[in-house]
């Protein structure tokens, strides 16, 4: 039976000296999803990648990609053979012409596939003879990403695969990787703080932060379950309680209390009819909301 879960991890820590990087990080990355993973500038997400791929060893906890151990280093080669990593900085050999690192690639993956090859270059227009120190920005991320989805990976890891990019190159990014993944079993893991490219193509979502996991779930079950409840009374709000599964966060200004619930506003109504408010109100939340809410530091 194959595992349903590509990427496994379990209290995963990693610590670079004093500093931890890797806290407990939880994570579970279902086979053939577009998997969003959310978080601050040094959140942990690229060294969750690079634990991974057996590029970083955690200081504790476990960490399983196709039902192989990630800290063993026979299983790491398997593992980096049905893996394609594209890293923030899109690290290329710079001397090379676009059709030189294209051969040097090929010659490490029998399963090149040279049809797909043909198509993107014609889509990101990479000419043959140009030397990858001349290309743009976008550029370079359109060659990478042509690298990895050439190879016949089963999993694709992407960090920050549209950072610096104009929105237009962007866009054709994003919507090749989706157009690619509905043609072919393939599981995308994708590390970002572009909120709108994640709400615009993943499927799941994991927001971490100080290196551990705080909310995980299908988006359209996030989108589903979070909603913001505001509850407005006759004089100042009362320093109310509520009991109420998935209340996130209580605000209280002036005559108005708004609530930020995840596990929906049924049983908060409920809660909250109790105090005579004059309205109470339901409205959608957003995955910005959502994610400066799980990410915001308390005072």
């Amino acid at each position: 039976m194959t595992d349903p879960l590509v990427v496994h991890t379990s209290e995963l820590r990693k610590a670079y000296g004093a500093v931890d990087a890797l806290r407990g990080l939880d994570l579970a990355v279902p086979a053939g999803s577009i998997f969003g993973f959310l978080g601050r500038n040094g959140a942990g997400k690229t060294t969750t990648l690079k634990v991974l791929l057996g590029m970083a060893r955690p200081t504790a906890g476990q960490a399983r990609v196709f039902g192989l151990d990630a800290t063993d280093a026979r299983a790491s080669v398997t593992i980096r053979q049905r893996a394609a990593f594209v890293t923030e900085d899109k690290d290329l050999i710079e001397y090379m012409t676009v059709d030189e690192i294209v051969a040097f690639t090929t010659s490490f993956f029998p399963h090149w596939d040279r049809d797909l090859e043909a198509r993107y270059r014609r889509r990101f227009d990479l000419r043959r003879d140009q030397r990858v120190r001349t290309l743009s920005r976008g550029a370079r991320s359109k060659l990478a990403l042509t690298l990895a989805l050439c190879r016949g990976a089963d999993l694709l890891l992407l960090d920050e695969p549209t950072s610096g990019l104009d929105p237009a190159a962007a866009d054709e990014v994003l919507q090749a990787i989706v157009s690619h993944v509905a043609a072919r079993p393939l599981t995308v893991l994708f590390s970002s703080h572009q909120l709108g490219e994640v709400d615009q193509i993943a499927d799941h979502v994991a927001i971490i932060d100080a290196g551990r996991t705080v909310i995980s779930r299908p988006l359209d079950d996030l989108r589903a379950g979070f909603c913001r409840i505001q509850i407005v009374f006759d004089g100042d709000a009362p320093a109310a309680t509520f009991h109420a599964p998935g209340v996130e966060r209580i605000r209280r200004n002036g005559r108005v209390l708004t609530l930020l619930a995840s596990a929906g506003a049924d049983a908060v109504i409920s809660e909250a009819r109790a105090l005579e408010p004059v309205s109470i109100d339901v409205l959608p939340v957003t995955l910005k909301e959502i994610f400066l809410d799980a990410v915001r530091t308390e005072d």
